[in-house]
């Protein structure tokens, strides 16, 4: 057993990331970031959970694109094949869950 504090959490670049487990295909992820990701689709489902800091997270639909502003405490879930991008303002960490491998 253990806690992680996800505050005290720091990568040594952005979208670093600490491994909490893996469950069967999947990961659960805390990242720290500063910058941007890249646009990307997930070969699965991803669910992105603020848990300190604010990260607007770009989308792109079929009327174009879309920005989202989440803060601590909120969660975006995207299904396979959803195209976005997160964008945090200043530090942010988040945990991700979604399959093993994916980008």
């Amino acid at each position: 057993m253990q806690v992680i504090r996800a505050s005290d959490f720091t990568g040594e670049r952005a979208w670093a990331s600490l491994l909490i487990e893996r469950i069967d295909d999947a990961t659960v992820r805390l990242h720290w970031t500063d910058k941007p990701y890249r646009w990307h689709v997930n070969d699965g489902p991803e669910v992105f959970a603020v848990l300190d800091g604010r990260v607007d997270m770009h989308v792109r639909t079929a009327s174009g694109e879309e920005v989202l502003h989440l803060e601590a405490g909120d969660i975006f879930h995207a299904e396979t094949g959803d195209e976005h991008v997160a964008h945090p303002h200043g530090e942010a960490r988040v945990l991700v869950i979604e399959r093993a491998g994916s980008v």
